[in-house]
């Protein structure tokens, strides 16, 4: 009996593997819920509910009083309104899918909107890690060259490093998702993943992705890697800066204006390096679903806290 059930199950994987699908099948792929229905899972649904109604009320309330607060219209916190508007659409656009999923059942997604999703991830993203590096760059001048701080952050300046990052987000997302999408899917639809995400989906096409896994790496590479250097270089030259400070209250000032930024850089950082740099031997799929809800839900609700409880005004 056995053997028999084998040879179907070969038959059947061969017939799939024999059949390619892309954009033009309307069955599109499944995704696997975060959770189930015990008990445990219950109360962990309830709680990434109530994190990203956290998340959403935070960086909404942070956007409305940076903008209704005349004296909270400088540099440093026009940033800030864009990092916290960057966090309501980067943690809207897995999570309501996953809520859905879990309450109704609905994990079925069409090519188009994994494509959306994936694009709209990989944007947003992208364009959060390079507008982190540009806030490391504000630090920098504030602290190593505040006389020429109204010149080097001026508003003009300041549009042009917003404008920078969300057109660097866009094409980073548009090489990766293009390239993502061309590749035919065949046999399993099912995502082992709760949003679609390059590295889940590659796992499902059927066609050597060797050469685009090298195309990954280097727009791994400039999204992480250069800001986390560029970050790192600020804050080196940050560092030297306050120890040559005399005052011990100056001291104290500057290190506590950096001490926020850094902390929401480890947070966001620290997982993507985790999902985007470590080898695949390293990952496994209940792995990457913790990282995946700290990074896309976690860390967005603690930005806005981060930033207000350690800030005056």
């Amino acid at each position: 009996m056995e053997a028999v059930d084998w040879v179907n199950v070969s038959e059947d994987w061969q017939e799939a593997g024999r059949q390619p699908w892309n954009y033009s099948s309307a069955s599109g792929f499944v995704l696997t819920s975060l959770f189930n229905n015990s008990q445990m899972h219950l109360f962990l649904f309830s709680m990434v509910m109530l994190i990203y109604l956290l998340a959403m009320a935070g960086n909404t309330s942070m956007v409305l009083l940076i903008w209704a607060d005349a004296r909270l219209h400088t540099p440093m916190y026009f940033l800030l309104s864009q990092l916290s508007f960057l966090d309501i659409f980067f943690t809207s656009v897995t999570v309501p899918k996953m809520i859905v999923g879990f309450l109704f059942g609905w994990t079925s997604i069409s090519f188009e909107g994994c494509g959306a999703q994936m694009f709209s991830f990989m944007f947003l993203g992208a364009a959060e890690c390079l507008l982190l590096a540009l806030m490391a760059y504000d630090r920098y001048v504030a602290i190593c060259n505040p006389l020429h701080y109204p010149v080097l952050m001026s508003r003009r300046v300041c549009l042009l490093m917003v404008v920078a990052a969300w057109l660097g987000g866009s094409r980073n997302a548009f090489i990766q998702t293009s390239m993502t999408l061309q590749f035919p899917y065949c046999g399993s639809r099912k995502i082992a993943h709760f949003f679609c995400e390059v590295p889940s989906l590659l796992m499902l096409a059927c066609a050597d992705t060797k050469a685009y896994k090298q195309v990954f790496f280097v727009t791994r590479v400039v999204v992480l890697l250069v800001p986390i250097t560029f970050i790192t270089s600020s804050y080196a030259l940050i560092l030297a800066a306050v120890l040559r400070m005399h005052s011990i209250e100056g001291r104290q000032k500057a290190l506590a204006t950096c001490s926020s930024h850094l902390t929401v850089v480890n947070l966001f950082y620290g997982p993507l390096v985790y999902t985007y740099m470590l080898p695949a031997r390293y990952h496994s799929p209940g792995q990457d679903d913790v990282v995946s809800v700290f990074y896309t839900v976690l860390t967005p609700m603690l930005n806005p806290l981060i930033y207000s409880l350690r800030n005056k005004k």
